[in-house]
């Protein structure tokens, strides 16, 4: 086959096409084995860049697109693509607390609790506070973990919308009892009475009384045969967490009767779900459920599920609600 140039023409000076109409159209390739320049055909080409398509376990076998588009099921139009874009950016961007306890992402909130947050709360949009962000207020640290985790609970409802905080580590060390009993429970406990006041005035000093959401809350307040075997509501700002928050089940608490300590706190905080690290804080921590006629239940520095007796000095990080 003889190839003609015009008018000793170079190739890149000939008229460019945008597109070739036929497997017989050819192109000219130097062969490396040195026997010089041929013609080759386009169908020739595309044999060798594709292969033999007729071994294709497709039902299109007419090109590796069309083979590729019928496995991965890529039938949609550009507007198609855009349309579930669309849908997809309005589903993670849409306000609310299931978006803010299901997407999360560890973020910076600042260094105070700011008027616009504590709106984003209160309406109940979490847009700007959701479970994964933390503030760095006085020196310390404190996580967002869970919107909206007692809505609706309490024997009169809970209908303020609120996030779920507690400190990254132990405001403090203290003991649950001066001595090792249990008697009343948590909500009898030295720490409940007494223990927790100075931690309620540290968060009320970082993120303002007025953004402390009093609630009412089932506590513990009786023990027999070292179980707790009692409870009540009351009005609270401040607790202890129980090993449902924790650890989503219990560990070394309650015995038979381990609901008395459970009480609203059913389940694990969204933040702990997806960072369970964050449970461990290489300090040995307080939980709130009774272990045993001497003991109560508590999170130790190597991440441990385990338990003191009552009278141990450890780590106070209490989780409390802010709006």
């Amino acid at each position: 086959m003889q190839i003609n140039i015009e008018n000793g023409k170079r190739f890149n000076e000939e008229p460019a096409i945008a597109a070739v109409s036929s497997g017989n159209d050819i192109v000219l390739v130097r062969l490396a084995d040195g026997t010089g320049v041929k013609a080759l055909k386009l169908s020739a080409l595309d044999a060798f860049i594709t292969g033999d398509l007729s071994t294709l376990e497709t039902a299109d076998k007419t090109s590796l697109v069309a083979a590729l588009n019928e496995v991965l099921g890529d039938t949609k139009t550009n507007a198609q693509a855009i349309e579930d874009l669309e849908t997809l950016t309005d589903i993670l961007t849409k306000p609310g607390a299931s978006r803010a306890n299901s997407l999360i992402v560890e973020y910076d909130l600042g260094t105070s609790f700011t008027a616009e947050q504590s709106q984003d709360i209160r309406s109940g949009a979490f847009s700007k506070v959701r479970a994964g962000g933390y503030w760095t207020i006085n020196g310390r640290k404190y996580w967002a973990a869970h919107a909206d985790y007692r809505l609706h609970c309490g024997d009169t409802e809970l209908t303020q919308h609120h996030m779920l905080v507690f400190p990254d580590k132990s405001l403090y060390n203290g003991v649950m009892n001066d001595t090792n009993v249990t008697t009343g429970a948590y909500y009898g406990s030295k720490m409940k009475t007494s223990g927790l006041a100075a931690a309620l005035a540290t968060i009320k000093q970082d993120f303002g009384a007025d953004h402390i959401l009093t609630h009412r809350q089932l506590l513990a307040n009786a023990v027999s045969n070292g179980m707790s075997s009692g409870w009540s509501w009351y009005d609270t700002q401040i607790d202890l967490m129980n090993e449902h928050m924790v650890y989503g089940s219990h560990a070394w608490g309650g015995g038979s009767q381990n609901g008395y300590d459970t009480g609203i706190d059913k389940s694990q905080l969204a933040l702990f779900q997806a960072r369970p690290d964050l449970i461990t804080n290489r300090e040995n921590w307080w939980l709130r459920d009774v272990r045993s006629a001497t003991g109560f239940c508590g999170v130790t520095d190597t991440g441990a599920a385990r338990d003191w007796a009552a009278s141990a000095s450890i780590g106070v990080r209490p989780a409390f609600l802010i709006y």
